[in-house]
């Protein structure tokens, strides 16, 4: 059965499934980078821990350090142990069709789907953004989003955006990178996100801006 996101979902991002034990007080399942780890089969065929996972091959031209060669196909053949609930596919790898054997793969072993994108640069309008949730939700369990905001009017309309999308019944993801945007990591549960990011230690940010697991677990638990 794959990873529910009826409520909040804290993952704890590693490249290392050795640091399940210590990511178990506060997580509810691994993000699995697959893309920063070396031999990342063979480290999910060996996999032993309790939380499920969420496995993402992140691309080069999106932020990760997957090679395009094998990728999709290594991500496909994630789907088949047991531990894994849900993958991550970039938005535009399932518009550019690349991503469909591995979206029929994942559907029919019941592994659930986030469609994410990121913008590296800066804060499309609201508009824009609840265009892109809406458009990625159409393909996915969750719709993902991370922009990088530079100034407070940015998290306001990603809030906005989110709040919007959520109240149609529509599952999504949403973060702000960078030092402007950071507190929506905790913020945004409240407007309906699904997912949150951390790492299990803080030196191990994959993201601009991301609080470590510990304190992310306790600022959403606060708020919520």
């Amino acid at each position: 059965m794959g990873l529910q996101f009826d409520s909040f979902v804290l993952a704890a991002s590693t490249a290392a499934l050795a640091d399940e034990p210590a990511a178990r007080e506060h997580a509810d399942a691994i993000e699995f980078r697959m893309d920063l780890a070396d031999e990342p089969l063979a480290a999910l065929e060996a996999y032993d821990g309790e939380l499920p996972i969420l496995a993402t091959n992140r691309a080069e031209w999106e932020g990760g350090e997957a090679p395009a060669e094998g990728r999709l196909e290594a991500l496909a053949e994630a789907t088949a142990v047991d531990a894994v609930g849900a993958i991550d596919l970039e938005l535009e790898s399932i518009l550019d069709g690349a991503a469909a054997t591995v979206l029929e793969t994942a559907r029919d072993r019941d592994v659930s789907i986030v469609a994410s994108a990121h913008d590296f640069e800066g804060t499309p309008s609201r508009d824009a953004m609840v265009r892109t949730l809406t458009e990625a939700g159409t393909y996915a369990d969750v719709a993902k989003l991370a922009v990088t905001a530079e100034s407070t009017a940015d998290t306001l309309a990603l809030l906005s955006a989110t709040e919007q999308v959520t109240a149609r019944g529509e599952p999504v993801a949403t973060m702000a990178m960078g030092d402007a945007g950071r507190h929506t990591r905790a913020v945004a549960p409240v407007y309906g996100s699904k997912i949150g990011y951390a790492p299990v230690h803080p030196a191990d940010a994959t993201a601009p801006g991301q609080y470590d697991l510990e304190t992310l677990a306790g600022l959403v638990a606060r708020l919520g």
